[in-house]
């Protein structure tokens, strides 16, 4: 039982899951034939902001698209892309009761703050690379929203915030008063890495944060962040990772690693995210950095840390 507290901890802003479902997965080649679907009729227009594939933050007064010149929204969301999203979302994501989302929701809510203050150092200076000029902003997994804070320096940065768990809603939604970032600044969409919809080329930067680790399929999230890039964008990531091989961490994460994707979301305790990341084709290249969070359960203490350049 103690273990699989550890280890139901470790999870951090990755999206929840059941206790007792494994992730499900299907075939890359129904997912191909969506996306070259989509792509086919992608001159169609854009949905309007009353769409049901997202959702305005609840703590906002105004609506978000109401500060953006009709001809052209401030986060260009495409109908076809939030169709898409919309259907093959149960792909990468196995369905959760209602419960267990609001249970895994607020405990990252409370539970996770010895490790904001220790990663606080690493987010500081990885979010130093969003300028000023970084105004859209997609950030998957975006969980109860710890990060929010991070934006709050650029007074014209616009904020997507993507989580397959809707229950993570009301705590984004309140991290965003509280880092003091304008209502409309902000946005909540329920969506999977997998399956972004939103348009190519239609954001100046992507964040995410311990969310690799529990993407059914890394390849797949890490296209769609480089599709969503503007020419110039920029990556920023922190995820726990693999320890060396031959280890005894290694070898302990190898014999838990098949319960924690079951307790914890489908994380896996053995990738090897930062190869992922160099092998990804990142045009600009990746700056990927090492570290060891002490806060979390040794089990998971290695993460890596860096930016990648469309």
């Amino acid at each position: 039982m103690v273990i699989m507290m550890m280890m139901m901890k470790s999870q951090v802003h990755s999206r929840p899951s059941s206790l007792v479902s494994l992730l499900t997965y299907f075939p890359h080649r129904a997912i191909r034939a969506s996306r070259d679907h989509l792509r086919a009729d992608n001159l169609k227009g854009h949905i309007p902001s009353g769409s049901s594939s997202t959702s305005l933050c609840s703590c906002g007064r105004k609506h978000f698209l109401e500060a953006a010149s009709p001809r052209e929204p401030i986060l260009p969301i495409h109908s076809l892309h939030a169709a898409r999203s919309k259907d093959v979302s149960g792909t990468f994501q196995s369905q959760r009761p209602d419960w267990y989302k609001e249970l895994f929701a607020w405990f990252l809510s409370t539970g996770m703050r010895s490790y904001e203050a220790e990663i606080a150092g690493y987010k500081r200076k990885l979010f130093n690379n969003l300028t000023a000029k970084a105004e859209k902003v997609l950030e998957i997994g975006v969980g109860t929203g710890p990060n929010l804070k991070y934006y709050a320096s650029n007074e014209n940065v616009c904020v997507f915030g993507m989580d397959p768990n809707h229950k993570m809603e009301k705590y984004a939604c309140k991290s965003a008063r509280e880092a003091g970032l304008k209502p409309e600044n902000f946005r909540f969409m329920q969506g999977v890495g997998e399956a972004i919809p939103l348009d190519d080329d239609s954001v100046d930067a992507v964040v995410g944060t311990l969310v690799l680790c529990s993407v059914s399929d890394v390849t797949q999230t890490l296209d769609e962040i480089k599709r969503v890039l503007k020419p110039g964008g920029i990556f920023l990531f922190i995820e726990h990772v693999a320890a060396e091989d031959g280890t005894f961490f290694r070898h302990v994460q190898n014999v838990l690693d098949p319960v924690q994707q079951v307790i914890a979301d489908g994380c896996h305790l053995t990738r090897n995210t930062g190869l992922y990341i160099s092998g990804a084709g990142f045009g600009g290249g990746a700056k990927i950095n090492t570290a060891a969070i002490y806060s979390f359960p040794w089990i998971i203490r290695p993460h890596v840390y860096g930016v990648a350049y469309k």
